[in-house]
């Protein structure tokens, strides 16, 4: 173990809330492993144990964060997306099948799923958007979380009104599976679209409300303009 990690984790240790901890889960359907820790802090954490390691090259950075990863504690995982994340001027193409890797291997809560596909993957799509198809590719995986990061990865891209044609692909292939996780997060992701494509978002939920699952449609109109939210709220 890197010393960093260790003083890290002692630290994290020294600094957890018991009843902080108690509280966290009622965020979660699933046993979600924590140490206690408020978001504000472990980011001021992650921070400060950053300056440690800056020095080190991209992979030996990425090899930490994968030892963070392989903890299973929910705070250490943001501290990796958060390390990796500083290393996004350097992304290359091959960091996609890193970060989708992580996902299918460590990702078992919303938690740790949305902050690594937000920032991560998200950047290395807008950065080579050739792995939208990749993204495609994942609404058919048996993984909840990976079907989840195929949506929730294009939210930053979503709200700056790119990649539509796919963002709808996904949300078609999406939009019928029973997982509420996924349809949060495809309805998310619809939803971050509307800001610059309201109509045509409408028009998608409109044109398939009578089979689309009601969670994932009140995320799509929940920022669109009442008259709209009441028509597609409309019973069938």
């Amino acid at each position: 173990m890197h010393t960093v990690i260790e003083n890290l984790r002692d630290e994290f240790r020294r600094v957890a809330d018991e009843k902080f901890k108690e509280a966290s889960q009622r965020y979660f359907k699933e046993a979600v492993e924590v140490y206690g820790i408020r978001s504000a802090q472990v980011t001021e954490l992650s921070k400060r144990y950053y300056e440690e390691v800056k020095g080190l090259s991209k992979s030996e950075i990425f090899d930490l964060c994968e030892e963070l990863w392989q903890s299973g504690i929910m705070e250490e995982s943001f501290v990796a997306c958060n390390w990796s994340y500083r290393q996004k001027k350097q992304y290359k193409p091959e960091d996609f099948s890193l970060f989708k890797g992580w996902v299918e291997r460590y990702v078992t809560n919303w938690a740790a799923c949305d902050t690594l596909c937000n920032h991560n993957i998200g950047d290395v799509i807008m950065k080579y958007p050739e792995f939208l198809n990749n993204l495609i590719e994942m609404t058919q995986s048996d993984n909840r979380w990976v079907k989840r990061a195929s949506a929730v990865s294009l939210i930053i891209p979503a709200k700056r009104g790119l990649f539509k044609a796919e963002i709808f692909t996904i949300a078609d292939r999406l939009l019928l599976d029973k997982d509420d996780m996924v349809q949060k997060g495809y309805g998310w992701m619809l939803k971050a679209l509307s800001h610059n494509h309201l109509d045509e978002v409408f028009d998608f939920v409109m044109n398939r409300r009578s089979t689309m699952p009601r969670t994932a449609l009140r995320y799509a109109i929940e920022k669109m303009p009442e008259e709209y939210k009441k028509e597609a709220m409309k019973k069938v």
